[in-house]
């Protein structure tokens, strides 16, 4: 199968201004449920074990499922297709088949992001389709062979997500049905990675918050445990762009006024106003610089 770049003029995507924040994309509890429902219906109407691997939002919770703290919620359900479009061009349709019958519609401007409405709780689930595609420039749109309107953003780190991968099972009502779907989703130190370079490129709350949360509550027991995960994963790769990118978080980590434990204060708080800010900021910077010192530490880095 092939992919093929969208030609002509066109610039590429702002990445900061997709996310940024409306209030029927406002993170929650109940919009997370809704976007949960939702990968189940697409991966019910896919009728096997899609191929592709989960990241972002929905993640956090499947990573700290052991954690009394819970994870703020998304709206989005974010995706990783390398391995799909490894597979061929069949595997494609059948995913964008998949999608209509979900009742997702795809968005005008961007062959990479699908919405779907959920009247119940008045959001709107995102679908979004990320490639790290090593012939493309970053940020590139592609379109898949023999589909309609399907495609993908190339962002560079998101394949880090299809290089650990770990299988879970979900359920859901499917009208009046429930359904159990078997879903691959990206392990801790795919979902660090990719998320550490999303932070780099679009300097997000959501991001360090995510970060922050994961390396907090995760079930392997906390910041250096996920640190050397992510040295068994990958051994070889914490260097280049990588490297920057940590070394990045790490700064923007390294004070309890930066942008890092800001971002993480503000989304915890939006979970529970009772919790103490500076407290938050506190343990933010706390987390990520003892996952930045057990790399060191390791040799890692």
């Amino acid at each position: 199968m092939s992919v093929q770049a969208e030609s002509g003029v066109r610039t590429p995507p702002n990445i900061c201004a997709r996310f940024t924040l409306s209030p029927e994309e406002r993170r929650s509890r109940s919009a997370r449920a809704a976007a949960e429902k939702a990968l189940v219906r697409i991966a019910h109407h896919y009728g096997e074990r899609p191929s592709f691997v989960l990241l972002g939002g929905l993640v956090p919770d499947l990573l700290c499922s052991q954690s009394a703290v819970r994870h703020l919620g998304t709206t989005d359900v974010d995706v990783q297709v390398d391995l799909e479009i490894a597979a061929g061009a069949a595997n494609t349709k059948r995913l964008e088949r998949a999608l209509l019958n979900a009742e997702f519609h795809p968005d005008s401007a961007r062959v990479w992001r699908w919405r779907s409405a959920d009247e119940g709780v008045r959001t709107v689930v995102k679908f979004e389709l990320l490639a790290d595609l090593d012939d493309l420039p970053a940020h590139q749109e592609v379109r898949f062979d023999d589909c309609e309107n399907l495609g993908a953003i190339n962002l560079k780190g998101t394949g880090f997500a299809s290089r650990d991968v770990e299988e879970v099972e979900l359920t859901a009502m499917v009208g009046e049905d429930l359904r159990r779907v078997k879903i691959q989703v990206t392990g801790i130190a795919g979902f660090l990675l990719a998320k550490t370079a999303a932070a780099r490129s679009r300097r997000l709350p959501k991001d360090w918050y995510d970060i922050a949360y994961v390396l907090r509550h995760n079930d392997l027991g906390g910041p250096a445990a996920a640190a050397d995960f992510v040295i068994a994963r990958f051994p070889d790769d914490l260097t280049g762009a990588v490297l920057t990118s940590l070394l990045e978080l790490e700064a923007n980590f390294s004070r309890p006024g930066d942008q890092g434990p800001a971002g993480y204060a503000a989304q915890m708080g939006d979970m529970n106003r009772a919790l103490d800010a500076p407290q938050l900021r506190a343990e933010a910077v706390t987390v990520v610089s003892t996952f930045l010192e057990r790399l060191r530490e390791r040799g890692a880095i």
